[in-house]
């Protein structure tokens, strides 16, 4: 489970990706299969999160890594190139973006 702190020295990458409801539940199937398969298995994986809005027309991953250099080796690997073709065809766009934990509150 993610755990957020300010404190934290790991990596944050906030990812949303937009897609029409026809399509949500194949882009979340593919997302779910990936981390099950292949990104929790990765060097410097700690935990993730996939959260789909009401519309689902936008999911929005929450991971988590132990350093930016782990996550950025896992999407240069040709397994999640090969996934990352296939998802974007499933969605309008998908950006990953990394973030420091800024504030956090309980």
């Amino acid at each position: 489970m993610p755990k957020i702190s300010k404190n934290a020295s790991h990596q944050t990458v906030i990812t949303t990706f937009e897609m029409t409801p026809g399509t949500c539940q194949d882009l979340m199937d593919a997302l779910t299969d990936a981390y099950e398969t292949f990104i929790s298995k990765q060097p410097g994986f700690i935990a993730a999160g996939l959260h789909v809005n009401d519309a689902q027309t936008r999911i929005a991953n929450y991971s988590q890594w132990e350093r930016r250099e782990d996550f950025q080796a896992m999407l240069r690997s040709d397994e999640m190139r090969e996934r990352n073709r296939k998802i974007n065809q499933l969605c309008r766009s998908f950006e990953p973006v990394m973030y420091d934990v800024a504030e956090a509150f309980d």
